[in-house]
């Protein structure tokens, strides 16, 4: 007899994901994994309340920019799934969220690593919360900083985000 899952927070839904416990059927009220995630081969590695670490093996042949080092857009895609997913911990069911700014500072360039985006709040609010997100290198040096305000919406202004 086929289960049918439970319906979970999103927190408890990521931490069963990454310790492989998440049941068929289980589901939580974001959608997991998100489209740009499974497109650019997102993983997430770690989630805590409020904290997240995603990984990519980024290599400037399929992330690169025209001076063939992995595109600064990459990275900042990166970095607000990052974001994004610890905050998304924070969100109940009938909420939802929005960036409202992201400010990057690249410090190192990256040719092909496997990267670890780590983020998690520096301030929670109840409506405006800040991240910041720093992204490693496999040598562990910091090759981007990005810090980020998100926007969390409630009642009409979160239906169909």
């Amino acid at each position: 007899m086929a289960t049918l899952g439970q319906h979970l927070p999103v927190l408890e839904y990521l931490q069963r994901q990454v310790n492989g416990s998440l049941a068929d059927g289980d589901s939580t009220h974001m959608r997991y994994p998100t489209a740009i995630s499974t497109l650019l081969k997102f993983r997430i590695v770690s989630v805590a309340e409020a904290d997240a670490v995603i990984e990519l093996d980024a290599d400037a042949a399929i992330h690169g920019n025209q001076q063939g080092t992995v595109h600064g857009g990459m990275l900042c895609e990166l970095a607000d799934a990052a974001i994004g997913t610890a905050h998304s911990t924070l969100v109940h069911e009938g909420e939802s969220f929005t960036s409202i700014d992201l400010k990057a500072s690249f410090l190192r360039p990256v040719w092909q690593s496997r990267l670890r985006a780590h983020a998690w709040a520096t301030h929670r609010g109840r409506t405006i919360s800040h991240y910041r997100c720093e992204i490693r290198r496999e040598d562990d040096k910091v090759v981007a900083s990005i810090e980020s305000a998100v926007m969390t919406l409630r009642n009409e202004r979160a239906f169909g985000r």
